[in-house]
């Protein structure tokens, strides 16, 4: 049985939330406010977060940073009223996995759950390691012909999603799906501009964009 802990204030929610989770044979935890939420989530007893980024004490956006921060690969959803293209950037590029406005679906929570928790967790697994290219899952540490790299949440993501399938042509939609786990608009330059900013970083040489298709790591 999985344990999920929903960071919620607002009592309705949370009662709504955590008895459908119950429903469908989860352990839900509420609590109301960021400070506890940073609390629970670091004690290692919970296999997801559900978070509101209008939480007391601290918001959303600082328990996501306390919990990257700190090394945790948890696997976070944010459930909340703030829906402007700007927020939804800031929560995944915070490290978030998925990000959904109120009103919502419980059906439609409970996929994304569902899927989240079937992904491998990352801690557990061994560095990935490709033409010098070297990403470690366990403390998140990147380097390039041993040196080390500095990248953001989203960046790292991205890394990650290339090291797993070197050689292989992925598109910008895999990427989005791998990467943000939210469907942009497909118009949405942001693949685009993410592998830009990877390749600042570990190389241009090393991500070949092919035409028509997406990108490879090579």
């Amino acid at each position: 049985m999985s344990s999920i802990l929903v960071a919620e204030d607002e009592a309705r929610i949370a009662q709504f939330v955590r008895k459908g989770l119950r429903a469908h044979g989860f352990a839900p935890t509420v609590v109301g406010d960021g400070l506890t939420a940073v609390q629970h989530a670091l004690s290692g007893e919970f296999d997801l977060m559900v978070l509101d980024i209008g939480l007391p004490e601290l918001d959303g956006f600082e328990v996501l940073e306390r919990l990257r921060g700190s090394g945790s690969t948890m696997p976070v959803i944010i459930l909340t009223a703030r829906d402007s293209i700007t927020d939804r950037v800031a929560g995944l590029e915070g490290g978030a996995d998925d990000y959904m406005a109120k009103p919502f679906g419980f059906e439609e929570l409970l996929a994304r759950i569902r899927l989240r928790l079937r992904e491998p967790a990352r801690a557990e697994q061994s560095a990935l390691e490709h033409g010098g290219l070297r990403l470690d899952p366990a403390t998140r540490q990147v380097s390039v012909a041993g040196r080390a790299v500095d990248l953001s949440a989203r960046e790292y993501t991205l890394a990650e999603v290339f090291l797993r399938h070197p050689g292989q042509v992925l598109s910008r939609e895999q990427l989005l799906s791998r990467v943000w786990g939210y469907d942009f608009d497909p118009g949405s330059n942001v693949v685009d501009v993410y592998v830009r900013y990877l390749r600042r970083k570990i190389g241009a040489e090393r991500i070949e964009t092919v035409r028509g298709m997406g990108y490879r790591l090579v």
